[in-house]
């Protein structure tokens, strides 16, 4: 009998493969399941990060432009007064390829290329508000933004042969191999952005701006660049960023000369808003092995679990995780299926998006790479 048993379900245009351990294994321990969870998903994955998995049209694309993206290709943060991110328009040109929708990926493209294109640098202002005068008032960078942003150019090229896409890719990760990565205390470390966390003994981190799946693609694009020991840093970080009662890491961590790891100062010392993404980007990028997922996905077993905890005192909010962190979890504990194809009527752009990425994450992860 085999270890998994395998079905297939139709979810409109996207199959899925969906696996459960038979009811006389369940004894196992989480860790022994979520081990063989890895093996199945590792197996089925090594093809799957180039194919075209989601058909134009898709109904929960079409909802998520509907909702958050301007006509001019300005995706609007709907819970904070509706500014503009460089996080918001990667992530908007990420999906646009990957629904193969190339007019909203070159609106995309173009507004931020207008609005937000750095003249010194060949990165991007983080932050876009139509309420200011000027519209970007802070020119600093935010390093995940930047990053979506290349992988998306990079995809849309192999996608739409142009090459333009590619050459601004190879400007832009230029610049981030320049400007944002460096080393400390024996780590190879991405910083948030160029200016405003590098201080005099010690450096302020946040793994979510570690965006495991593309920089495992940038790897094997570019064996020799910094990006597999950008990946092994990070889970090893990962790995010792456990804090609390629950071992939780914190958003914002403070990495010292000295190799010393803890919450950094200027934030609350919380596991939530920021870090939500770190499961996404870990379980995406097949680093699913590092223990403190699994102390993550521990926290998250319960049918309403708290948007996020204070990691020092274990206070935590008064408000379930949103849609969009739910479906992070239902990727993060082997249960693909279970993510919605679009969010519920009123959820603000960030959960949507962080649905909509879960997604992807889940057809790449579980979908046999000969099936088209």
């Amino acid at each position: 009998m085999p270890l998994l048993r395998t079905g297939m379900e139709s979810r409109g245009d996207t199959w899925h493969f969906a696996m459960a351990v038979p009811e006389r294994w369940q004894f196992l321990s989480g860790r022994l399941r979520q081990g063989l969870w890895i093996m199945v998903m590792l197996a089925m994955s090594a093809t799957a990060w180039a194919q075209p998995f989601f058909s134009r049209g898709d109904a929960g694309w079409e909802s998520y432009k509907s909702h958050f993206l301007l006509p001019e290709g300005r995706i609007i943060d709907t819970a904070n007064g509706n500014v503009s991110h460089t996080e918001g328009q990667g992530w908007g040109m990420y999906l646009a390829v990957q629904f193969q929708d190339r007019e909203t990926f070159d609106r995309l493209w173009q507004w931020t290329e207008a609005h937000l294109a750095r003249e010194d640098v060949a990165l991007y202002s983080w932050r876009y508000d139509p309420a200011s005068t000027p519209p970007v008032a802070d020119i600093n960078n935010a390093s995940d933004g930047d990053l979506f942003i290349a992988w998306a150019l990079q995809l849309a090229a192999d996608r739409w042969d142009d090459p333009r896409y590619r050459a601004r890719a190879d400007q832009i990760l230029d610049a981030v191999q320049d400007d944002l990565i460096v080393e400390v205390a024996g780590y190879r470390i991405l910083l948030p952005a160029m200016q405003g966390f590098r201080h005099p003994g010690y450096v302020n981190i946040n793994l979510s701006y570690w965006v495991l799946p593309a920089l495992r693609d940038f790897a094997a694009r570019e064996p020799a660049g910094p990006w597999q020991s950008l990946i092994d840093s990070g889970a090893r970080l990962l790995t010792l960023a456990r804090f609390g009662d629950h071992d939780l890491p914190a958003d914002w961590l403070r990495l010292s000369d000295s190799a010393r790891l803890a919450p950094a100062e200027k934030w609350p010392p919380r596991f939530g808003f920021e870090n939500v993404r770190v499961p996404l980007y870990f379980t995406w990028g097949n680093r699913r092995d590092v223990d403190t997922l699994e102390e993550i996905a521990r926290f998250w077993d319960t049918p309403l679990p708290p948007a996020w905890i204070d990691v020092t005192t274990g206070e935590v909010a008064g408000y379930p995780l949103s849609e969009g962190g739910m479906a992070i979890n239902s990727l993060l504990a082997g249960k693909p299926w279970e993510i919605p194809q679009q969010s519920a009527a009123g959820e603000n752009y960030y959960s949507a998006t962080l649905l909509m990425l879960a997604r992807v994450a889940a057809n790449q992860l579980s979908l046999s790479g000969s099936y088209p």
